[in-house]
């Protein structure tokens, strides 16, 4: 059994908040747009990083992470891009990627939106953690929580925080 934690879109900001509600976690994904290597090295420090490199990561960022991560997180089969769309309106190429094998989980960012929605159509779940920087049109910083317990994925939270840059603990 793992907890992971899941964010996306940081653009270079890492709330301190995030360690308080990542605490639990045996791993941290970022699903693209860290900001900067700074950002990935912070949280690496913290916990196991796993991550994508977004399209507002500079090559010091693509130098270190992939565009697609595809990996087994206990028995789960998991899939995770920067720009990744929706069920039923997935990025093309994202699309043949989940047609010639479809993960069981989808984790994507860009577009900081939290959404997390079960694809029928593929039969897998996925999982937009919106995003946890101050760029962008969100009106809600948002991080994910989630354990993955052999093949089971269960007890998904979400930790919210406001858009406000005087809110306390932001480095």
């Amino acid at each position: 059994m793992k907890t992971i934690g899941i964010l996306s879109d940081t653009h270079g900001t890492v709330d301190a908040r995030l360690y308080d509600f990542f605490a639990p976690c045996q791993e941290l994904w970022h699903a693209g747009d860290m900001g900067g290597l700074e950002v990935a090295d912070e949280l690496a420090a913290f916990r196991p990083l796993r991550g994508v490199y977004g399209n507002m990561d500079g090559w010091d960022v693509r130098g270190v992470y992939p565009e697609v991560q595809r990996f087994m997180c206990e028995d789960v089969d998991v899939l995770m891009v920067h720009i990744g769309g929706y069920p039923g309106r997935y990025e093309p190429t994202v699309e043949s990627m989940i047609r010639a094998k479809a993960p069981q989980l989808f984790v994507c960012g860009h577009s900081h939106i939290l959404k997390v929605v079960n694809c029928p159509r593929y039969h897998l779940l996925h999982i937009n953690p919106g995003a946890m920087g101050f760029s962008g049109i969100h009106q809600v910083r948002t991080a994910v929580r989630l354990v993955v317990d052999g093949g089971r994925m269960h007890d998904l939270e979400v930790l919210e925080l406001p858009r406000s840059r005087t809110s306390p603990g932001v480095s």
